[in-house]
């Protein structure tokens, strides 16, 4: 029988021993018990590190195996991790083990720490030790046998190892690991460069499908900013013969001209070929049902004749998508107008800022929808507006026609600046923003128009107008010329004028990173005395170094160390443009750092703000981030963390984030009720009772704002602003900083940003329109028309229903009172009344038994039918949606279409937005949706 070891009292004598046997005995004993008597023979692991020193000792690694378990166990996990590496292949990886797992994990972090130093430090670079990659190697070839792939590519996408991602892609199930691995590589992998790579291997993995993924090819093209090749992919799918090829053309050039940048499509549509000309009138199809829609969506020469080509470039240059989104918002408004009579009615419309916010509350309202309605009723109202709000006025048609690109000009024909006729400059300078924004990001037609119009013009006002609206029309085009004509502006040292021009500037090269236009622009900011010109050159600057990540770190750094503290607020938003929802740690520290250091306001209350851009793709972590920022005893800061919030949890209704919004409205500071009114108007957007139980609570809160005139000026211009945010686009429109494929949604971030500088300029708020995205399902097939088809939302149809209208106040009725009868009156009437009843009991007939339990059970039953409520009808559990219909982002995991449906979506993980069909029976008539007039003229 075995004697348990008691103690290692003995084991460990053995190792003063001389004889090398008996060494190698003890240690071997060791390794068995070193978890029992750990404690022990720490006093000892000395003379077990002079044993695996000497050279000329044959079981070195032993004794490292053995010291390392023991540095293991006193949690030194340094020691243990370099005593291990001594180990050699006596450290097995494949024992599964709490020792095992943690050193192995241990060693990959290092591993990891040491690939990522060399990456960001390529000068400097640290040797790699073998035997670490040996474990790591001996790791991954464990992970291989166990098929746990997705750890593989997490370790390869950590430590920078291409080699290694596309091994393990090639081994697995493929396709499954290349969506893994492209939604990581968005999301996670936080080295510019690093991701790049990453998406041209997936553009390579991607073609060695059975059935290429050409929609994610496409995306990483976009990604990696490749218009050539995207080009390519373009023209070779659409010279193919398959139904399925050519409408998955049209849908990559749906989403290239939602996903990319102005200057990236027009790459594209220069290297496309240019198509012949088209015969001038379009084939009908034989098999269309006849309909009342007489004018095709795509002009003549784009339509089936012209060639797949031809619509791939009028998809891609957004007349189509403009269209489309414009009927889908015109045929569903749902704005209620009643709630702006109402706010209209409870304000003195003599006061400027009152005025100016329900200008904004209804061009948010009714934003693309293309209803003036409210206008037309209230032009006595409207006529009251003057200087800067007769401006903001103005410039409010601009977003309610957002996308009528084709009459723009004539629309606005009565406002804007007319040779000869000298009109208000104020309206005539806010008609021209309204031109930008009807033309917002697709302005090709009218930057030439704005471009005279701003050097025509001496006038501060009209310039301030021509300046913006170019800035929003040429969005991202980079385009040379233009930024010249607003340099020039910018020097004439015109404090309003000025602004405008440095905010457009970086408009105009948004993303580009131009060092000729920082340069320029923040010597001027060094040398101007005006700070309206710092503050629009401080946030023109942030725009240039939009979406460049580590690239910018060096220029954020020069604004963060500035001692104008104008530009360190620059910097600040120069930190959120640059790592917009990346959700990078060393941004986030630095914004927090600012937040609670700086000495200026102004400043804290950006660095607080930018979190939200920052954090946007991670909305549950941000209530956490700021948690302690909402409590802060600067209002400013409190002021911050309320847009951070309402920034990244737009559209989300998270419960975390209106819990820490709710005592916020009841803030001592007004300013701060103002944000949170407004945060939670966009975390609430698009959001019902049963979606949302605290939507109309809040909706009520907003109401008791306005109604209340001991309320702070401030607060009830966030009250009113609110209502038109939590209702925007007739209630048919979500505010989303990224696309539905994921990627930065640049006009919304942009537009998001400038408009949180409404605090030191009015006008800016319309700006907020561009953050406006429609929520419509709208289904294409291979003509590009719309047919008609229903698909199911597999979820309670209250859940996603549009919020009930507002109900005008009833007449009230006015109740009579009951006459007074005296008692001797009513005592003579009982007594006339029982006379007659006892005279005429002489000549009717007698009443039986079975007549009064007939009266009585009668009167049981009327009881019982009262006293029983009606049972409420139960709600159905799904909904048949139709073509043309709002489907919530929210929605979307709940859409299906029926078994056997005629149409199926190109993309299957994806629905929501402009969708192109499969015909599933392509012989069979189609039924087609009527488009208004208003979207052909468009």
């Amino acid at each position: 029988m075995v004697v348990p070891l008691s103690s290692a009292a003995g084991v460990l004598s053995l190792l003063d021993e001389s004889q090398e046997e008996l060494k190698v005995y003890a240690l071997k004993k060791l390794d068995v018990v070193v978890d029992l008597f750990w404690a022990e023979i720490s006093d000892a692991v000395s003379k077990i590190e002079i044993l695996y020193e000497d050279t000329t000792f044959k079981h070195r690694e032993l004794a490292a195996l053995v010291a390392s378990k023991v540095y293991y166990h006193l949690g030194e996990f340094e020691e243990s991790l370099s005593f291990a590496l001594g180990a050699g292949k006596l450290f097995d990886p494949y024992v599964k083990s709490e020792y095992v797992e943690t050193i192995v994990s241990k060693c990959i972090d290092k591993y990891i720490e040491l690939r990522v130093q060399n990456q960001e430090h390529p000068t400097e670079k640290t040797p790699m030790d073998p035997r670490l990659e040996d474990v790591v190697t001996r790791m991954i070839d464990r992970c291989y046998d166990a098929g746990e792939f997705q750890q593989v590519i997490g370790i390869a996408l950590e430590s920078f190892r291409l080699d290694i991602l596309e091994t393990t892609i090639n081994m697995g199930d493929k396709a499954a690991l290349l969506k893994y691995v492209f939604e990581v590589n968005q999301t996670a992998v936080q080295h510019l460069a690093f991701r790049n790579e990453i998406f041209r291997l997936l553009v390579k993995l991607y073609t060695t499908l059975d059935n290429p993924d050409y929609i994610s090819i496409s995306q990483c093209l976009v990604h990696v900013n490749d218009p050539i090749e995207t080009a390519k992919l373009l023209e070779r799918l659409s010279a193919g013969e398959e139904e399925a090829q050519i409408v998955t053309a049209y849908q990559i050039a749906f989403d290239i001209e939602e996903n990319a940048t102005q200057e990236f499509v027009f790459k594209v549509l220069a290297t496309l070929p240019t198509p012949p000309a088209a015969a001038a009138a379009a084939t009908p199809d034989p098999n269309a049902m006849d309909t009342d829609e007489q004018t095709p969506l795509i002009k003549p020469e784009s339509s089936p004749s012209g060639g797949v080509l031809s619509k791939v470039r009028t998809i891609l240059s957004g007349d189509l998508s403009i269209k489309l989104n414009l009927e889908f918002l015109f045929r569903n408004n749902h704005a209620d107008l009643l709630i702006l009579k109402n706010t209209k009615d409870a304000f003195d419309s003599r006061h400027s800022v009152y005025h100016a916010s329900i200008t904004f509350a209804n061009s948010f309202m009714n934003a693309g929808t293309t209803s003036d309605e409210f206008l037309r009723q209230s032009l006595e109202w409207l006529s009251r507006a003057t200087n800067w709000t007769k401006f903001s006025a103005t410039a409010a048609l601009g977003v309610i026609h957002k996308g009528q690109i084709a009459q723009s000009m004539a629309l606005l024909a009565p406002y804007l600046p007319r040779e000869g006729v000298s009109g208000s400059p104020y309206s005539e300078g806010g008609a021209l923003f309204a031109l930008g924004l009807i033309n917002a990001n697709h302005g090709a037609d009218v930057l030439p128009y704005l471009s005279k119009a701003l050097k025509a013009s001496q006038n501060e006002v009209i310039q301030h107008g021509a300046a913006l609206g170019l800035g929003v029309a040429g969005m991202a085009t980079g385009n040379d010329e233009i930024y010249e004509d607003l340099k020039g502006l910018l020097f004439n040292d015109n404090a309003i004028a000025g602004e405008a021009a440095g905010i457009s500037m970086g408009l105009i090269m948004l993303g580009t990173a131009s060092a000729k236009a920082v340069d320029e622009m923040l010597q001027y900011a060094h040398e101007t005395q005006h700070e309206k010109i710092i503050r629009g050159l401080a946030l023109g600057l942030s725009l240039i170094m939009f979406g460049r990540e580590e690239e910018a770190d060096v220029f954020i750094e020069t604004l963060s160390t500035d001692k104008d503290p104008i530009l360190r607020y620059g910097g600040m938003y120069t930190v959120a443009m640059a790592y917009a929802g990346t959700g990078n740690n060393k941004a986030i520290r630095r914004l927090l750092h600012v937040a609670v250091s700086d000495v200026n306001d102004d400043v804290r209350r950006a660095a607080v703000t930018a979190l939200g851009f920052v954090l946007y793709k991670a909305p549950h972590q941000v209530p956490r981030v700021v948690q302690l920022l909402t409590e802060s005893f600067n209002p400013h800061v409190r002021y911050g963390s309320t847009l951070a919030l309402g920034i990244s949890c737009a559209s989300t209704s998270l419960k975390e984030a209106i819990e820490l919004l709710e005592p916020m409205t009841k803030d001592p500071v007004d300013y701060v009720r103002q944000g949170a009114l407004m945060a939670l108007a966009m975390i609430l957007v698009q959001h019902n009772d049963a979606s949302a139980p605290k939507a109309a609570e809040v909706r009520k809160l907003y109401e008791q704002s306005i109604t209340n005139k001991h309320e702070d000026v401030l607060a009830r211009f966030g009250a009113v602003l609110s209502q038109g945010i939590i209702d925007a686009g007739g209630r048919n429109v979500t505010i989303s900083l990224q696309t539905r494929s994921g990627f930065p949604n640049i006009p919304a971030i942009v537009g998001m940003t400038v408009f949180t500088h409404f605090w030191n300029w009015f006008p800016l708020t319309h700006f907020l329109s561009l953050a406006f995205t429609p929520t419509g399902m709208i289904g294409l097939n291979k003509n590009l028309e719309i047919p008609k088809f229903d698909f199911v939302s597999n979820a309670r149809p209250s859940l996603f229903a549009y919020v009930p209208a507002t109900k005008p106040p009833t007449a009230e009725v006015v109740e009579k009172i009951a006459t007074a009868v005296l008692s001797t009156t009513a005592k003579t009437k009982a007594r006339a009344k029982k006379a007659e009843k006892e005279k005429g009991k002489d000549t009717d007939a007698m009443d039986t038994d079975d007549k009064k339990d007939e009266e009585k059970k009668e009167g049981e039953a009327e009881a019982e039918e009262k006293a029983v409520p009606k049972k409420k009808k139960k709600e159905e559990t799904s909904e048949v949606l139709q073509n043309f219909t709002r489907v919530l982002p929210q929605q979307v995991k709940f859409v299906s279409f029926p078994e056997g449906s005629r149409y199926t979506p190109v993309k299957k993980d994806s629905i929501g937005g402009i969708v192109m069909l499969l015909d599933n029976k392509p012989g069979e008539p189609e039924e087609l949706i009527s488009i208004s007039k208003l979207a052909i003229r468009c």
